[in-house]
C-alpha cells in the first residue's frame, strides 16, 4: 500500500494547494450561504491560493510533522465569520467547520472512485495525481476534524458540547494549535500510528 514518503513531492504540493484552496472556498462559501459575508467581503468565497496560504499553518507546519511522525499536517488562513450573523446558531458555526474537511474528503472520494472505474488503464503522472488525491485528500479530512480548537473539528464537538465544556473550548482556542505540536513533539510515535491506522482505514 502506498504511503506519504512515496508521493512526488512536487505532485504533492500541487495537490495540497488544489485541495486546501477548495478546502477554504468551501468554508466562505458555506459561511456566505448560512447568512454570514464576513468570509465573502474578504475575497475569500475563491479557488485563488494566494488568498488562502497561512506562512506558518501552510508551509512549516507540513514539513515539521512530515519530519516528525511521517504524515504532513497542515491548515490554511483560517475562515473568518461572525457566529451573531450565522443561521442555526452552533450548528451553524459547525456546518461552517465540517464543510472543509467533508470537501477533502469528497475529493478523495471521486478520485478513488476514478481509480476503481480506470485504475487498469492509468499509468505514470496521472496515476500518481490520483493516489496523491485520495491519500493528502484523507489526510487532510483526518488533521482537520481533531477536536481542538482551532482545527474544523472544535465546531463540531463545540455545537454538542454541554456549556462547560464549550467555555474550556473558547479559553483554548488561542493555544489550540499550540497544544497540536505539543502533541506531535510528545508523542510523535503513538500520533503517528494512530493517525496513519485512521488514514489507511479510510483509504
Amino acid at each position: 500500500m502506498m504511503d506519504f514518503s512515496s508521493i512526488n513531492p512536487v505532485i504533492a504540493i500541487s495537490v495540497l494547494v488544489v485541495s486546501i484552496t477548495v478546502h477554504e472556498m468551501m468554508h466562505a462559501f458555506t459561511a456566505h450561504w448560512l447568512g454570514d459575508d464576513t468570509a465573502h467581503e474578504q475575497g475569500r468565497v475563491s479557488l485563488n491560493p494566494l488568498r488562502h496560504i497561512d506562512p506558518f499553518l501552510t508551509i512549516v507546519l507540513p514539513v515539521v510533522t512530515y519530519l516528525l511522525v511521517g504524515v504532513p499536517f497542515l491548515a490554511a488562513k483560517p475562515v473568518p465569520f461572525n457566529p451573531y450573523k450565522v443561521k442555526y446558531g452552533e450548528f451553524g458555526a459547525a456546518l461552517i467547520g465540517v464543510a472543509g474537511p467533508l470537501t477533502n474528503l469528497g475529493i478523495a472520494l471521486v478520485a478513488g472512485l476514478i481509480l476503481r472505474t480506470v485504475g487498469a488503464t492509468v499509468s505514470g503522472v496521472a496515476l500518481e495525481f490520483l493516489l496523491a488525491f485520495v491519500w493528502l485528500n484523507v489526510a487532510l479530512f483526518v488533521f482537520n476534524m481533531i477536536p481542538i480548537p482551532p482545527l474544523d473539528g472544535s465546531r463540531l464537538l463545540y455545537a454538542f458540547a454541554p456549556e462547560p465544556v464549550q467555555e474550556v473550548m473558547a479559553h483554548l482556542e488561542r493555544y489550540g494549535i499550540f497544544i497540536v505540536f505539543a502533541l506531535v513533539f510528545t508523542f510523535p510515535t503513538i500520533l503517528s500510528n494512530i493517525i496513519q491506522a485512521v488514514i489507511r482505514f479510510i483509504v
